[in-house]
């Protein structure tokens, strides 16, 4: 991407709490920054980590707040995980993210998962937030989902996008945004490659995962536990912008106009003065 067009870059899923990204968090905004990342929405997963991403989102202005309760940790919740999880969004004003069902975990908890990611996402169309979706292998049950139930009015996005071309028409005609990450730079990944050129200008977005999901470089495959940073953002869009046949400033600034749609024009839209992180 060309530098000196100074293209604005959302980051609209990265996990900043990880202890990975924490414990350098100084030098990892400072990299995101000189990478062109102006925004981003640090997720929450865990009961455990919402108090660290309110705390990230005071350090830095930058940072738009998402709490919600994966569904990989749906089964270790305290007996109070809905009543703090409410209070905490409804004081602070903070996204709701990252909730959804994960098909792939062993043991299966298929329906302990769904009644956790209703629960959330009724309480997102109650306080009419966004929502910042996990799906994976569960592309059968989590369309009907959305679809039957509608989205909250403020909007929905499914991160790092997996399930497709064949889904993109009935997701984003009723409002889905679907975001891209590191793993549109693989070259195996033919699904994401058929996905992406399908998605309506208005529906896309782009993200890190990071610490997780590292894009490649050129050709060069990630070595194996690379630790990916919202600065590596810029390989996406290019990425993204390649399969679309758009160039990188004009995918980049749909993106960032996308998201700041979505997930509002900066953190005040968000989190509230004042709000304990415990």
């Amino acid at each position: 991407m060309n530098e000196a067009a100074k293209v604005r870059l959302f980051d609209t899923h990265c996990h900043l709490q990880d202890a990975r990204l924490l414990d350098r968090i100084g030098g990892v905004m400072e990299r995101a920054g000189g990478g062109g990342v102006m925004r981003l929405l640090c997720c929450g997963t865990d009961e455990e980590d919402w108090g660290q991403v309110l705390d990230v989102a005071r350090r830095y202005p930058q940072v738009t707040p998402a709490l919600g309760l994966h569904p990989l940790y749906a089964v270790r919740r305290s007996p109070q995980w809905y009543e703090r999880l409410s209070g905490m969004l409804k004081d602070s004003g903070a996204v709701v993210g990252e909730i959804g069902l994960d098909h792939a975990v062993e043991p299966r908890n298929d329906r302990d998962q769904e009644e956790v990611f209703l629960r959330q996402f009724e309480l997102a169309r109650e306080l009419n937030r966004p929502v910042s979706i996990h799906c994976r292998q569960a592309w059968g049950r989590m369309p009907e989902l959305l679809l039957a139930g509608g989205l909250p009015r403020a909007g929905a996005a499914i991160h790092s996008y997996s399930g497709g071309p064949e889904l993109v028409e009935a997701l984003t005609a009723a409002g889905v945004y679907l975001s891209f990450s590191g793993s549109i730079t693989r070259p195996n990944n033919r699904r994401g490659a058929a996905a992406v050129p399908l998605v309506p200008w208005d529906r896309l977005l782009a993200e890190t995962d990071a610490p997780d999901i590292m894009p490649m470089i050129g050709t060069k495959w990630p070595e194996k536990g690379a630790v990916n940073e919202p600065a590596n953002l810029a390989l996406v869009v290019e990425k993204i912008a390649a399969l679309r046949g758009a160039t990188p400033e004009e995918t980049a600034d749909r993106i960032w106009q996308n998201a700041c749609r979505l997930f509002g024009e900066g953190k005040s839209d968000f989190l509230a003065e004042g709000m304990p992180v415990t």
